[in-house]
């Protein structure tokens, strides 16, 4: 499964890969490898007790802060939503400069899970940040000014957009591009890190054949394990959205590949095949743009099981050896050790329940697909993992010290099924054709599905285990060698699975979605330190020192994938998401907590309904809800996005124009009047307003029972 490429190479000589980040924390995962772990030792088991805010900044925004900052010569880089980008003296916290670039927040529409970024990259004094648009800037690392911008995006009639990090490569910045879920061709661009100029771009998934020959002969050789009638109209999918490493030592690039569009195999490639390189660990030249060797995780990709979670780069001792590795936990489960110099699977080792998989080909390690169990051609099945992943984009930590990697894992599974028949492609529009209930709330949700269908979930064998044993998220140390779990301590709720630091010192920090910075025992996982926050945290901590003072420095703010389902018991729901940086020291002090909501209010009338509203109206405008608005607008009490149950007298004058003449575009509100025509806005907002009506009263009874106004509601995604 792990294939050499015929291609002749002309890598660079091969360099020594640094063992953990020292003063300076060089890249958002630390050091080249992205181990997430440093070296520095001043703040340890012994004096942790006395961390406190050091300093914190005010980032000026609400949405998801997935990123960890990058110091380099004293100044901390900070990469913010859209593309924004910071500089502050890393001692001090002054602000040197701060970088917004003018999006396109049309594109906006096409990002599923937020508009996050997760890093930048600082090389010869300059920063280089991707914006959600899919322009590459290179900023003047002393002064944020623009030295160059490149448009990445192949074909802005799509819906590419950009949340990844870029990765320097000698003399060029890589970076990747995301949006499988809509009508995209995944790939990954390389620009001229002097100049901006693309100097080669690599395609994930073949074209449609009958527009002629593949751009390079790996593709040719995917096209083989595609269904030449493939929905080719759709794109194929396979955005690599995050996960692309440099690797000194081989000199190759490594690119982790997404998800297949539409996400099921049947409906993409109906005659079948592994539909090459979705779900794929593969190897570039970066000299040439040409694949060295690649390992395909998730064959068929049913499930959107993407590779494109980071990896990490070490060295171990496997079999007697001592190896150049990856280490790689995808969605699919499991925990990878494969070798950077030919792709060879070393280790696959499950760390969450996996009922996609019967077992791995000898030799090959290729995946034997379990179809009883996990394909929902014919009928809903509930899969594990789910689609959130049991790992995804939240960093994992990797000790030298003690060989054990440190990340969060969600064993959950969820409900997936998909309506009947081939669906028509929509531009810049949701594409995926899949429904899916996480196994949290499967069982609820059961009881609300048209009786046939009820009573075939409850026949899966998988409910009776969903049943059982609905999952959880968890922050684990295992070893990657043997999979097994050294220590575990439970999150606060599956959606809590923040990103991790290790330090030399014995260290584990991780931040949580109720707001608190946790230090723990990397032997035990025992609390060492908390200190409450008031801001919720996903992203991963980093460390560095400045004359001789260590600090830990983190960026908070909830969001992702399924930001507007802003749960409970986070800090977003009870304090607000003004995203903030916050950075701590030995002997600092506390951490100002931002003021409490104020009390939920009941939901103000309605309108009246327009002349010849009828209940098949509503109905229409229910279902072009949910196929269009629902994935941002989820209608819960203190959602990241409006709450359109609350809808004041203003909003429902101007909706037509907000809806499809971009009236709010500035604002992050997209315009959609190339899907929808005036009678369908019509139809939305007539359900809407039924919605909101519905509302009121429930509310107003509830109010007058004594009873809270919120309550628990279903998750239709989660934290991708």
């Amino acid at each position: 499964m792990a294939i050499l490429a015929t291609a002749s190479l002309t890598l660079a000589a091969a360099a020594p890969l640094t063992q953990g980040a020292g003063s300076e924390w060089i890249e958002p995962g630390g050091d080249a490898g992205k181990m997430h772990w440093s070296t520095l030792d001043a703040i340890n088991p012994a004096n942790v007790a006395r961390l406190g805010l050091a300093w914190e900044a005010d980032l000026g925004t609400a949405r998801g802060q997935e990123a960890s900052p990058v110091m380099v010569g004293g100044v901390l880089y900070v990469a913010g939503n859209a593309g924004r980008a910071y500089a502050y003296d890393a001692a001090s916290g002054r602000e040197l400069w701060r970088f917004e670039p003018e999006v396109d927040m049309q594109r906006n529409r096409t990002a599923c899970c937020d508009m996050v970024n997760r890093g930048l990259a600082v090389s010869g004094g300059k920063v280089f940040i991707a914006a959600l648009d899919g322009w590459m800037y290179a900023l003047d690392a002393k002064t944020g000014a623009v030295v160059w911008k490149t448009d990445f995006i192949e074909d802005r009639k799509r819906g590419d957009n950009s949340t990844g990090a870029p990765e320097v490569a000698g003399d060029l910045v890589v970076i990747g591009m995301g949006g499988a879920e809509y009508d995209v061709r995944g790939y990954v661009t390389a620009l001229d890190i002097k100049t901006g100029a693309i100097r080669w771009r690599w395609h994930v998934v073949p074209h449609d054949p009958a527009l002629g020959p593949q751009e390079t002969p790996e593709l040719e050789a995917a096209l083989k394990t595609w269904d030449p009638k493939s929905r080719w109209d759709v794109g194929g999918g396979g955005a690599p959205w995050d996960a692309i490493n440099y690797d000194p030592e081989t000199g190759y690039v490594l690119v982790g590949t997404g998800n297949g569009g539409p996400y099921a195999r049947s409906k993409r490639s109906p005659a079948g095949g592994d539909n090459l390189y979705l779900g794929s660990l593969v190897a570039l030249d970066p000299k040439t743009g040409r694949m060295v060797w690649h390992y395909q995780e998730t064959p068929e990709d049913n499930w959107d099981f993407t590779s494109t979670q980071p990896m990490i780069l070490t060295h171990m001792a496997v079999d007697g050896q001592t190896r150049g590795v990856i280490l790689h936990a995808p969605k699919n489960g499991f925990l990878y050790v494969i070798d950077r110099k030919t792709g060879q699977v070393l280790r696959a080792n499950a760390i969450a329940r996996a009922n996609w998989i019967k077992g791995f080909e000898p030799g090959t390690m290729k995946p034997i697909l379990d179809r009883a169990a996990a394909d929902y051609t014919d009928g809903p099945k509930i899969v594990f993992p789910s689609t959130v992943g049991a790992r995804n984009w939240f960093p994992a930590a990797y000790s030298p010290q003690t060989g054990l990697y440190y990340g969060s894992v969600a064993d959950i599974g969820n409900l997936i099924f998909m309506t009947p028949g081939a669906k028509p492609y929509r531009a810049r529009a949701l594409n995926n054709d899949a429904a899916l209930i996480f196994t949290p709330d499967v069982v609820a949700a059961t009881e609300t599905l048209p009786p046939p269908m009820a009573q075939a979930v409850k026949a899966l064998p998988a409910y009776a285990q969903a049943k059982a044993d609905p999952g959880k998220s968890q922050l684990r140390a295992i070893d990657p060698l043997t999979g097994k779990t050294v220590w575990a301590v439970d999150s606060e709720g599956w959606q809590d699975r923040g990103g991790v630091l290790a330090t030399a010192s014995g260290l584990i920090v991780q931040g949580t979605l109720s707001g608190k910075l946790v230090v723990r025992d990397a032997r035990n996982g025992a609390v060492l330190k908390t200190i409450e926050t008031g801001s919720p945290i996903m992203a991963a901590p980093i460390t560095y020192a400045v004359r001789g003072v260590q600090y830990i420095a983190v960026q908070a703010g909830w969001g992702g994938g399924g930001w507007a389902f802003t749960p409970r018991y986070s800090a977003a729901y009870s304090r607000g998401n003004q995203n903030r940086l916050l950075v701590f020291r030995l002997d600092g002090g506390k951490v100002p907590l931002p003021p409490l909501l104020p009390p939920l209010e009941v939901a103000p009338p309605p309108p009246a309904q327009a002349p010849g509203v009828t209940a098949a109206t509503i109905a229409r405008g229910q279902g072009l809800f949910f196929a269009n608005c629902a994935i941002c607008h989820a209608n819960i009490h203190r959602s990241m996005a409006p709450d359109l149950r609350r809808m004041q007298p203003g909003t429902h004058e101007a909706f037509r124009q907000i809806v499809l003449e971009g009236a709010l575009l500035p604002a992050g509100m997209p315009r959609w009047d190339d899907v929808l025509r005036p009678d369908d806005a019509d139809a939305i907002h007539a359900y809407l307003i039924d919605l909101q009506g519905k509302t009121r009263a429930d509310e107003l009874a509830k109010q007058k029972a004594g009873k809270p106004l919120d309550g628990p509601s279903l998750t239709i995604l989660s934290n991708y």
